[in-house]
């Protein structure tokens, strides 16, 4: 596998309103995933050939070298800009060794994922859970197989995710769903939501946070609506979004409204927390005056 140099693997983040984490990392560059909606792709990021896969160079020594400079254990999160369990992770384990470390510098971490392999590495997160926050954010946007095989073409199944979060929870981890992005025109109906918010529940979740739109902007637009020409031919999306949209950045649904009170209420109904301070604030509790630094 190709390299890229880098000099560090913790970037500290801006706020921690984002599930609370004070530091991110990325110890891959790309993903073959092939999401057409991925906001990675965008040119802001200068991520070229994003569907080739890279590692950083020398990346463990460089994640021990940043923590052991730490004043005081952080906040880490993993799968931000690139999936940490992408198909060459079974065989190089690096996201498997960089949880050794963050578990032996006792820091803690939230890891976002379309991979049903995070459950390989359920025996660290569970060390990790028994000092600081851990928090497994699986994305599904749809409970469809069929549907997601043509929107996001390489990633496991949402059925395989599914059973991912059931075995995550079943180990007592703190995990639950993204729901982000429902695609304006093809995953934002009523019945979409209510599938993912009832199959999410039943594996165990503990929160699902949604976001009902997508995000377009240069370099990712053109790949998005191009995809969708492809995967969806005849079908006129790519000409629909263009005139709801425009150039804009932030795209949300039409029905992001309705889907937001048929979300709320059925969550509450089954006992899903699915606001972020709600969801910082549950995943963080029992961790002592480190609580209190995710709020900051």
């Amino acid at each position: 596998m190709d390299t890229v140099p880098a000099k560090h693997l913790l970037h500290r983040s801006r706020s921690t309103e984002w599930f609370g984490t004070d530091h991110t990392m990325n110890i891959y560059r790309g993903c073959c995933h092939g999401c057409l909606y991925c906001d990675s792709r965008s040119d802001c990021y200068q991520i070229g050939e994003f569907d080739r896969v890279r590692v950083k160079a020398d990346a463990l020594r460089i994640l021990r070298d940043d923590l052991a400079r730490k004043v005081r254990p952080a906040f880490i999160g993993m799968g931000a800009m690139s999936d940490p369990y992408n198909p060459f992770e079974e065989k190089l384990e690096l996201t498997r060794h960089s949880l050794e470390l963050i578990d032996a510098y006792d820091c803690g971490v939230t890891v976002a994922t379309k991979s049903d392999l995070i459950v390989r590495d359920i025996d660290i997160l569970t060390a990790i859970q028994s000092h600081s926050p851990v928090i497994c954010k699986i994305t599904i946007t749809t409970t469809d197989d069929t549907l997601a095989a043509k929107v996001e073409p390489h990633a496991p199944a949402p059925s395989r995710r599914l059973a991912a979060l059931e075995k995550l929870s079943g180990a007592g981890l703190f995990a639950g769903v993204l729901l982000m992005p429902v695609l304006p025109f093809l995953e934002d109906s009523d019945e979409n939501v209510l599938s993912v918010v009832e199959q999410a529940a039943r594996a165990g979740a503990k929160f699902i946070y949604p976001a009902f739109g997508v995000t377009m902007r240069q370099g990712q637009r053109e790949y998005f609506l191009d995809g969708l020409e492809r995967a969806f031919p005849g079908q006129g999306l790519k000409e629909r979004y263009l005139r709801q949209y425009g150039d804009r950045y932030q795209c949300a649904s039409p029905r992001a409204r309705a889907l937001w009170r048929v979300f709320t209420e059925a969550c509450r109904e089954r006992g899903v927390l699915y606001d972020m301070k709600s969801i910082i604030r549950a995943a963080t509790l029992g961790y002592g005056d480190r609580q209190l630094t995710f709020f900051d």
